[in-house]
Order: structure tokens, then C-alpha cells, then sequence
């Protein structure tokens, strides 16, 4: 159907959209379940937050599921050094994600006042422990990670879970955290009213700045701080899937070649930078669905930025450069990425498709007359 080379970059286009729909739809109801013990003021309040994602939070995984999927399936090396090399932070990860069907579930079978907060606080830790994670995981990939590839291609890492909590990552972590919370700000903004709209909407005009400065912050650092990873060896992109066939070298600001090597990539960093500040605008004119759209449209690009700039690297090695794991050499085989992609052309337009009429049959917005005719249903 492809040729193999056209089939990597396919992949790396998927999962790259795999994960910018976890970030966004699962990015609104974390960043809801952050906040919920900050301006959830009374019961009411947190009931109606938590109601206000109950139809989408278990569907919103989802996306996390398929991009983890999808990479164990298209990239088996990176899964494998990954899943194994940051064990320790996957671990705590999921653990705190347990707290949170967990939390939505439990928390309203008991009207006493510690039994819900116990489980308020489980939401909000299941909800703020993983974006910090998945940021930590994230500044780490842009630093290199220390694994080596023996003859046999078999990665070992080299490091340790506090080794990974270094002043970038943790950075990255802070980030990736209040971009969830400016989410989820703009999306209660959204779907709720009077009081708790507007306490969300001064958070969004709080958060908001916040992400742009440190979004801007942590390129200056990744440019003047961070050595990249640049290619030094002729690589047949058609080639067979082996990462010791090349060599790699780390030099200063290699994670901006890209830009200068294709102008048009510079669009990822401008809209990372400009549509966090068209969500404050929105949020100050009290245009919430722009808001949130606004937010949206900024996380695509932070992430794409990302992604630009580490291309071809996935996974790159801080002990062996060579052994960098890339879109060219970290791949399944061609006919399996051949099958992946006609199973991709088939269940996510269907995935979406679906997902857009769950959104749409549940649009309106929570308040106290929505809880009080389903309270009994409602979480």
C-alpha cells in the first residue's frame, strides 16, 4: 500500500495525533479533578464539577490507551526502553489514576463530610500526579535518556527514578500541569454557571499567562541549555529497522535545526505561545467556548513543538547517541505497519465519530437546578 518509508512517518503523524487527543480531552477533565479542592468551595460545588466531565472522562482514556497501544504495536523498541527504563514513574502514574474512577464512583454513596473529602482529595491526586508524570517523562526524552543497545538490540537502562527529577523535567512537569488546569479551566467555564463559572474563569486569566511564560521559558532553556541529538551517518530510510546502523552525536541547539531547515515548522512554537493568550482574552471577554477552543488549538502546538523538534528522534540515547531510537530505525516491519494502518484507517474515524456524538448529545451546561433533578443519578 505505502512504501516503508512513507509508512514511519504516517506513524509518527498518528501517534503524534493519538496523543494530542489524550492531552486535549483527558487534558479538560484532569485539569477539572486539579481543581477540584481549589475552587470547589462546598459540596455542591465539587458535585458539580465532577458532573460536568462524568459523561467523557472514561472515554477521554481512551486516547491513552490507543496511543500506548499503537507505540508497543509501531515502535516496540521505544515501548520497550520506555515502559521498562521509567518503570518506577509508570508505576506511580497508574496508581494514582486508580484513585480516580475510583473517587468519581464512591464519593457521593455516603452523604458524610470525610468520606467525601477523602475521595475529593483521590480525584485530585489521580487528576495532578499523572500530567506531572507524563511532563517529568517528557523533559527527560528532550535531555536524552540513559539506556544502551547491546549487539543484540536489547536497551538497558542505566538509570534511576530520582535521576529523571531533574530541574528541566520537573520544569516540564510544572507545565504540563498547569496546561491541564488552564484545560480545564476554560471548560467549566463552559459548561457551568454563575458562581463556579466565574471562579473558573479567574483561574483561566491566573493560568493562562503562566503557560506562555514557561512555554517560552523552557524553549530559551532547551536552546541555550539542553544539547540535542543530529544525525552524523547516511540513513536509508527504506532500511531495515536497526538502530546501531547509524551514528549520533549531541551538539548545542541541535533541537532547533529543524526550524531552520523548514521555516514552516516555526508555525508549532507561535501557536504554543499565541492561543494560551487568546484564551485569556476569551476568558476576560467571557467567550467561553472560544476559550476552551483557544486552548485546545494551543496544546496542538505545544506538543507538535515537541515533536518537530526531536524529529527524527523518538527516543534519544545520553549514554550512546548512536544508540538513538528514531522514526527510521525504531519501527516494526513493513508489513505490520501495513496492517496498522488499514486497522487506523477503519476503528479512528469511527473512534472520532463517536466520540463527536458523545459530546454533542451531552452538550449544555451543570448548575444547581441540573443536580438537584438528577441528584440521584448524577456522581
Amino acid at each position: 500500500m505505502f512504501d516503508y518509508e512513507t509508512l514511519k512517518v504516517i506513524w509518527w503523524g498518528l501517534i503524534s495525533v493519538l496523543l494530542i487527543g489524550f492531552v486535549i480531552t483527558d487534558g479538560f477533565d484532569m485539569g477539572v479533578g486539579a481543581l477540584l479542592p481549589v475552587i470547589g468551595k462546598t459540596d455542591q460545588d465539587r458535585r458539580i464539577m465532577i458532573n460536568s466531565i462524568a459523561p467523557h472522562w472514561e472515554g477521554n482514556q481512551v486516547w491513552l490507551v490507543l496511543a500506548a497501544g499503537a507505540i508497543f504495536a509501531a515502535w516496540p523498541a521505544v515501548y520497550a526502553t520506555a515502559f521498562s527504563g521509567f518503570y518506577v514513574a509508570m508505576m506511580l502514574t497508574l496508581f494514582a489514576l486508580f484513585f480516580r474512577p475510583v473517587g468519581f464512583d464512591y464519593r457521593s454513596k455516603i452523604a458524610d463530610t470525610r468520606w467525601r473529602s477523602t475521595f475529593d482529595w483521590g480525584i485530585f491526586i489521580g487528576s495532578a500526579v499523572p500530567p506531572i508524570m507524563f511532563g517529568v517523562a517528557f523533559g527527560n526524552l528532550l535531555q536524552g535518556v540513559p539506556f544502551t543497545l547491546d549487539e543484540f538490540l536489547r536497551s538497558t537502562y542505566h538509570g534511576s527514578f530520582f535521576g529523571l527529577l531533574n530541574p528541566f523535567a520537573l520544569l516540564v512537569g510544572v507545565f504540563t500541569l498547569l496546561l491541564f488546569v488552564l484545560q480545564g479551566s476554560t471548560w467549566l467555564q463552559m459548561k457551568t454557571e454563575a458562581e463556579m463559572r466565574e471562579r473558573a474563569r479567574m483561574v483561566s486569566l491566573i493560568v493562562a499567562p503562566l503557560v506562555v511564560s514557561l512555554f517560552a521559558i523552557l524553549g530559551l532553556w532547551l536552546a541555550k541549555g539542553v544539547d540535542g541529538y543530529v544525525l552524523t551517518s547516511m540513513i536509508d530510510n527504506n532500511g531495515p529497522a536497526n538502530p546501531l546502523l547509524k551514528t549520533a552525536v549531541t551538539e548545542s541547539g541541535a533541537w532547533l535545526a529543524n526550524y531552520e531547515k523548514y521555516p514552516l515548522a516555526m508555525i508549532a512554537p507561535a501557536v504554543g505561545l499565541l492561543f494560551p493568550l487568546l484564551a485569556w482574552f476569551a476568558s476576560k471577554k467571557d467567550y467561553s467556548g472560544s476559550a476552551f477552543t483557544c486552548t485546545s488549538v494551543g496544546i496542538i502546538g505545544v506538543l507538535l513543538t515537541c515533536g518537530l523538534s526531536m524529529f527524527p528522534f523518538i527516543m534519544p540515547s545520553s549514554l550512546d547517541p548512536s544508540a538513538s531510537l528514531t522514526v527510521w530505525d525504531a519501527v516494526s516491519s513493513e508489513f505490520t505497519l501495513n496492517i496498522m494502518t488499514i486497522a487506523a484507517a477503519i476503528f479512528i474515524p469511527i473512534i472520532l465519530l463517536y466520540t463527536g456524538f458523545a459530546y454533542l448529545k451531552m452538550f449544555g451546561r451543570i448548575g444547581i437546578a441540573h443536580m438537584k433533578k438528577h441528584k440521584h443519578s448524577a456522581y
